[in-house]
């Protein structure tokens, strides 16, 4: 009697094959490993986003231009109550970086700025307790081996000289672009903004006696 209950209660029982496991596994691996490519490709598109800001803030930041010397300023007159007309300096490309462009404005009429539409891409800029004059008009000698064109290259030094030698000439000095003169004990930055990278930031003090030609070490 009891045999017969135990035949029937088996009757009902269904199995799963080895074949259903097999194809509900594979299912599992294959789902399982698409999840994991998306998760990867993210992460990957992620590393290499930051990656490229990381290496585009670093250029930004890093310098292009080292101060190679000290500046050099010419005397429109002399003296405790002298008044300064130029600024002379020299620059090197900083090591590993890009050559820049040096290209000189043109004059803006003997203001001592750079006329509108010049195709300078350096431009250096005053500033003091007094004021702030941007877009300065300059000009560049070449030293040593640079070469001939006015890209600043590596191992290249490239003299930097702001405002023409006399007064009221064609291109202008500091007396003309400033409307307070550089005079003595004056605290004074000459900024030179390059197209990429760092500012490089000169930051000087006039002497209490302005001779005909001082260097601001």
């Amino acid at each position: 009697m009891l045999n017969r209950v135990f035949r029937r209660a088996r009757k009902g029982e269904k199995g799963i094959t080895g074949l259903e496991t097999a194809i509900i596994l594979i299912a599992f691996v294959v789902v399982a490993a698409v999840f994991a490519y998306t998760a990867l490709s993210a992460g990957l598109f992620s590393t290499q986003k930051s990656q490229e800001a990381v290496y585009s803030g670093l250029k930004e930041a890093q310098a292009t231009l080292e101060l190679r010397g000290g500046v050099i300023a010419t005397a429109n007159s002399t003296g405790s109550s002298g008044t300064i007309k130029q600024l002379t300096f020299t620059v090197s490309n900083a090591l590993g970086g890009e050559p820049i462009d040096f290209t000189a404005p043109t004059a803006d009429n003997a203001t001592g700025l750079a006329a509108s539409g010049s195709n300078n891409v350096v431009v250096i800029s005053y500033i003091d307790q007094d004021q702030r004059v941007d877009d300065l008009y300059w000009t560049v000698t070449k030293l040593g081996k640079a070469d001939s064109d006015d890209l600043l290259e590596s191992n290249e030094k490239f003299q930097i000289t702001i405002g023409a030698s006399t007064t009221g000439s064609g291109a202008g000095n500091l007396i003309d672009a400033l409307t307070t003169d550089l005079g003595p004990n004056k605290e004074f930055t000459i900024e030179v903004k390059t197209p990429i990278g760092a500012v490089l930031n000169i930051e000087r003090t006039t002497p209490a006696y302005i001779d005909s030609v001082i260097n601001l070490h």
